[in-house]
């Protein structure tokens, strides 16, 4: 079974919109069961990028890294749509 962890961006980004904790956190229990996005969500890879990943909550999103090694999801950045990328 997959683990996950929090980058403390992604903490941060919690304590601003705690509304968006509980969707999150039960779109995580489809992530660790496949963390490739093949099942889940709205889960998209990033172009360019291995082992990395988008996670699409509202107009949020969320980066994440597949961490194969450390069976490990590593979730590192949480912003809107607009200011993710940059």
């Amino acid at each position: 079974m997959w683990t996950f962890s929090l980058h403390k961006r992604v903490i941060k980004f919690f304590e601003k919109h705690p509304e968006l904790a509980q969707r999150f956190y039960d779109t995580i229990k489809e992530i660790l069961e496949d963390p490739y996005g093949k099942v889940s969500a709205d889960v998209k890879p990033l172009i360019g990028e291995n082992h990395k990943f988008r996670l699409r909550i509202s107009k949020y999103r969320f980066l994440y890294e597949v961490r194969e090694r450390e069976i490990l999801v590593y979730f590192y950045d949480a912003n809107s749509r607009g200011s993710i990328y940059k």
